[in-house]
């Protein structure tokens, strides 16, 4: 899965993981769009990858079944890009990553240590600017390191810093890996002196499979996670930061459109589990699904649609 900004419900989750057909059904009346005389518009936009169409689809479809118009921007670009086009007015919502907020967009060196500091900063930052964030997901979408399970059986790996107790430790990533979690797994966990393996061309997961390597740099939603053959190691001092989802948008929006609005946002955040967005992703990347059918689905099995 490409990521573009700088780095990237049980039931409904596990009947797409498992490939079941999506049922459709018939198309329903639509519901009565709702309006607020001068209203601002809803202008929903995405980021450019498999995950944000996911998401757009998700909060798209459920504000359209609770009456709302919806203009559909998908795939604008990365976090820079999506940001200006908020700040223009070209959207006026679009769901983005919290850590990715505050490094990116309002260019923070330090960040929180929690999950709940990070959102509040976000939110408060974002205020500032006439913006505002509703509930975060369940899930985040984060950087980690996962092993064979049979390696962390092996050598009986269940956080990062038990890689200190493999020898000749060999870990694969992107190229830019090295150069920024390199340091902080020295001075963090006391992780130094593995091979590196940059990847090109080659998926993490394969190399992993084929013992090239003994542990690899992947992302916390990616499709490959659907399979229990893989341990993600747990990082218990939070040295990648958090990168929970939460639709950030305009003021304006929450108060012409009131708790209608920000309600069916928030359940729909919700829903979004670690195990439902893996499956979800699955989904769209791996089985070639649509994102709308597969948002369709979900938020159907969820009663939401």
């Amino acid at each position: 899965m490409i990521r573009k900004h700088n780095r990237r419900a049980a039931k409904a989750a596990f009947a797409i993981a498992l490939g079941v057909a999506l049922v459709l059904g018939g198309a329903a009346a639509a519901p009565a769009a709702h309006s607020t005389a001068a209203a601002t518009p809803i202008i929903l936009g995405t980021k450019d990858f498999p995950e944000q169409f996911i998401l757009g689809q998700l909060y798209k479809q459920a504000l359209e079944a609770k009456g709302f118009k919806v203009t559909y921007k998908e795939n604008i670009g990365g976090t820079e890009l999506i940001d200006k086009a908020l700040t223009s007015s070209k959207i006026t919502m679009y769901p983005e990553y919290t850590g990715i907020s505050l490094a990116v967009t309002f260019k923070r060196s330090t960040l929180p240590k929690t999950a709940l500091g990070t959102y509040n900063l976000a939110k408060q930052l974002y205020g500032r600017r006439g913006q505002t964030m509703t509930r975060q997901t369940l899930f985040q979408d984060k950087d980690a390191i996962a092993v064979l399970r049979a390696t962390a059986t092996k050598y009986g790996l269940k956080t990062v810093g038990d890689l200190k107790k493999v020898p000749s430790l060999s870990l694969a990533g992107f190229p830019p890996f090295k150069a920024r979690w390199a340091p902080e797994l020295k001075s963090q966990y006391g992780v130094s002196g593995f091979a590196f393996t940059p990847l090109a061309g080659i998926s993490a997961y394969t190399l992993l499979d084929q013992k090239k390597v003994l542990a690899a740099a992947i992302f916390t939603t990616d499709p490959a996670l659907i399979s229990t053959k893989y341990v993600v190691l747990q990082d218990t001092k939070n040295m990648f930061g958090f990168q929970y989802v939460a639709p950030v948008l305009s003021k304006k929006l929450v108060a012409e459109n009131g708790v209608k609005f920000t309600s069916t946002l928030n359940k729909v955040s919700g829903l979004l589990t670690l195990r439902a967005m893996i499956a979800m992703n699955k989904a769209v990347i791996v089985d070639k699904k649509s994102a709308s059918a597969v948002a369709s689905s979900f938020l159907k099995a969820n009663g939401l649609k």
